[in-house]
C-alpha cells in the first residue's frame, strides 16, 4: 500500500469517516457495491476469504482443517484465530450479528 505523508490524527480522522460510512450502509446490495468500487477484486477476495474463516474457528475445527476448507493459509487462520481471542473485537461483534444465537454454524464435514 502506497506510504502517504499524513499524521496519526488525518489517518485516524479518515478511518473513522471510512466506519461512519460503512455503518450506515444496510443493505448487502449497496455494501457489496460501495466494496467493489472501494476494494480491487484481490482485496475484496482476501477480505472474503478471511471472513470465511471465522465462522469455523469459532466452531472449534483446527487450523488445518480450516486451511483445507477453505485454501486459506494456515498463517492467516492463525492471525485470524488471535484476533478472534484477543484482537478489536470486530470479528466477534460480526459474528454476533450474523448468527442465530439459538443455532450453531453447521459443521463443515472433514475433508479426507
Amino acid at each position: 500500500m502506497k506510504q502517504r505523508e499524513t499524521g496519526p490524527a488525518r489517518v485516524a480522522q479518515v478511518r473513522a469517516q471510512l466506519a461512519d460510512v460503512l455503518a450506515t450502509l444496510d443493505d448487502p446490495t449497496d455494501v457489496d457495491a460501495f466494496l467493489e468500487d472501494l476494494c480491487t477484486p484481490a482485496e475484496i477476495e482476501a477480505l472474503a476469504d478471511r471472513w470465511s474463516v471465522v465462522p469455523l474457528l469459532a466452531q472449534g475445527l483446527s487450523y488445518r482443517h480450516v486451511h483445507e476448507v477453505t485454501g486459506v493459509s494456515v498463517t492467516t487462520v492463525g492471525r485470524i484465530a488471535r484476533c478472534l481471542e484477543g484482537g478489536a473485537g470486530g470479528y466477534r461483534a460480526a459474528l454476533a450479528r450474523t448468527a442465530d444465537p439459538a443455532e450453531e454454524h453447521p459443521r463443515v464435514a472433514a475433508t479426507p
